[in-house]
């Protein structure tokens, strides 16, 4: 898995977190375990509707996996391609 993934949709943020928690050989109950969330948090964080979960356990869920968040300024992409993100 590469060290850095620039994410701009829910479903790529789902699938970055599926799969930095198969790198770390952890379920999701163990994940969840490691900072008190329950294994359906961190299966609705890896699901295709991560925006159902609280930007609170989305840290927990990070921490656990020993990652951070950074934001950044967009590269330049046309209005359209920006509008069908989300």
């Amino acid at each position: 898995m590469p060290q850095t993934a620039i994410i701009t949709t829910p479903a790529q943020l789902a699938a970055v977190l599926r799969g930095r928690r198969a790198t770390s050989r952890l379920t999701q109950k163990q994940a969840a375990a490691k900072v008190g969330l329950l294994p359906k948090t961190i299966s609705v964080l890896e699901s295709a509707d991560p925006g159902r979960s609280s930007v609170d356990s989305l840290f927990k869920l990070l921490s656990a996996l020993d990652v951070e968040l950074v934001v950044q300024p967009r590269s330049s992409a046309s209005p359209g391609q920006r509008k069908a993100e989300w």
